[in-house]
């Protein structure tokens, strides 16, 4: 038991620089999702056929395949196909984030499509042109209604991330194997990490329900 406490002790502050890089890695993948996700959502509502295709390949494409898969097929492949010299933790980024924004547009798309048909028409009636009323007039409510999904997805991110060991970046899974391996202590290193992903859920989910109560629309909800 002593020898167990001592390792948790020692390792701790190691592990707890993995959590800076998981953080790193699930936020930016958070924000690029959100900026593929938008585009795709309002392609998908407001586009003509060939732009709603191509969105609906891009989202069938990386809602199905696994997120394993796809780090190897773009770090091993695709990146350095095209010359791009990557590290793991960037190449995460960027294999979350364009995973991420393929969900993130369906939670947007749902949004758009919860608002009422006639507000666009009433744009239409005041001369402003489509372009202008989907920013200034859908995507703002749009993005508000889509905060209680978002917190959802930043969930799924996070528990994804841990993925990114197998690329050799230095994040809360890889440095809790690293530890685990060189002492033999599996169990209490593992359930470190666990309620380290736990509390780091817990800490984003709380962040944005208080995001959501302060861009919460009268009328749509409780």
């Amino acid at each position: 038991m002593n020898e167990t406490v001592t390792v948790l002790l020692d390792a701790m502050p190691y592990v707890l620089q993995g959590a800076t890089v998981t953080v790193i890695a699930v936020v930016g993948a958070m924000f690029l999702g959100l900026f593929i996700g938008v585009p795709l959502a309002v392609g998908q509502v407001y586009g003509p056929w060939a732009v709603r295709t191509l969105c609906g390949l891009y989202v069938w494409f990386f809602r199905g395949v696994p997120i394993l898969v796809l780090l190897f097929l773009f770090y091993f492949g695709l990146f350095n196909l095209v010359g791009l010299n990557l590290n793991a933790v960037a190449a995460a980024i960027i294999v979350l984030g364009m995973t991420s924004g393929a969900y993130q547009s369906q939670i947007f798309r749902g949004s758009i499509l919860s608002l009422s048909k006639g507000q666009l028409k009433a744009a239409r009636a005041l001369g402003m042109s489509d372009g202008l009323a989907i920013r200034s007039i859908i995507l703002p409510q749009a993005l508000r209604l889509s905060i209680p999904g978002w917190s959802n997805e930043y969930s799924i991110i996070l528990k994804d991330s841990a993925l990114a060991f197998v690329l050799g970046a230095s994040e809360i899974m890889a440095r809790t194997h690293f530890v685990a391996s060189r002492t033999y202590q599996h169990l209490p290193m593992y359930v470190s990490a666990a309620v380290l992903y736990f509390l780091l859920t817990w800490a984003g989910v709380i962040a944005l329900r208080a995001l959501e109560k302060r861009f919460r629309i009268k009328g749509y909800v409780h």
